[in-house]
């Protein structure tokens, strides 16, 4: 499965990475490949609990 991250970033230094599709779905990381780590884990989060509120 795709999907679009966008990634920016932060004034504090490090990356911050959203997705749209999915509201409320941020996370961030020092590094771009730590940010894209860790909005892959937000995103199998974000999709699991989902799950369970349907």
């Amino acid at each position: 499965m795709k999907i679009k991250v966008l990634l920016e970033p932060s004034d504090e230094g490090g990356y911050t990475v959203y997705v749209p599709s999915l509201p409320g779905c941020i996370s961030e990381g020092e590094t771009i490949e730590e940010a894209l780590e860790n909005i892959q884990e937000a995103i199998e989060l974000f999709l699991e609990i989902s799950s369970y509120r349907s």
